[in-house]
């Protein structure tokens, strides 16, 4: 009885180390893939902070030109309705924001550019800049996460004028001196937001909503 219970044991031994060789062999395995899952997810989280800078910033950029042409009804009817496309690049601000998540834009590909399917946005390519590191898996050493991401920018408000928007001026309007400029101009009419109006005066351009209120940017399919 004792030599068989000693040839048991003399049998099962090899039969426990292979197993927790497998067991471990599991763990770093599920280890080297977690890894990269978590190395992805972070480029993919640059990717997207950088795609919407990029939006933000070509929005943003859009504030001075649209004072300018504030009394323009044909325009405010444009760009509101979204038939009228930023092009103003924002790609720098994408290439802060990829920095500030450890990552650049990927010198393979088409870093940023913008979308020119009908769309205003962007569309950013990022590579992460720490490798995965030594694993398990071969070759993750030198692998660096890529990700991409597109943001846009998309109209918030509408544009409802004025009923007499087409009115020509007045003998008295016409007859202003230079210098005057849009003070004597009369309002097109008032962007509406979300159920608040919001009255062009021309005297008081300064009461405008902001390109945040007017514009919202969001994360959209590449």
């Amino acid at each position: 009885m004792t030599r068989a219970v000693r040839s048991e044991k003399g049998q099962a031994a090899p039969l426990y180390i292979t197993a927790v060789v497998g067991l471990l062999f599991l763990a770093l395995l599920f280890f080297a893939f977690g890894k990269a899952d978590a190395a992805r997810n972070s480029t993919q989280s640059a990717a997207d902070a950088a795609a919407l800078a990029a939006a933000q910033e070509s929005r943003d950029q859009l504030r001075n030109g649209f004072l300018e042409n504030i009394l323009d009804g044909d325009y405010l009817r444009d760009i509101l309705d979204g038939n009228q496309i930023g092009t103003y690049n924002g790609c720098q601000a994408a290439v802060r924001f990829a920095e500030l998540n450890d990552a650049e834009l990927d010198p393979d590909k088409v870093s940023c550019a913008q979308l020119n399917d009908g769309r205003w946005g962007f569309t950013v390519n990022v590579v992460s800049k720490k490798s995965m590191g030594d694993t398990i898996l071969p070759g993750t050493e030198k692998k660096h996460a890529k990700a991409t991401a597109t943001a846009v920018v998309e109209p918030r408000c509408q544009f409802d004028p004025n009923e007499d928007d087409q009115a020509t001026p007045s003998p008295d309007e016409s007859d202003d001196p230079p210098g005057n400029g849009d003070d004597n101009k009369p309002s097109p009419g008032k962007i509406v937001c979300d159920g608040k109006d919001w009255p062009i005066d021309p005297k008081n351009l300064d009461l405008l909503p902001d390109m945040a209120d007017l514009f919202t940017v969001r994360l959209a399919d590449n």
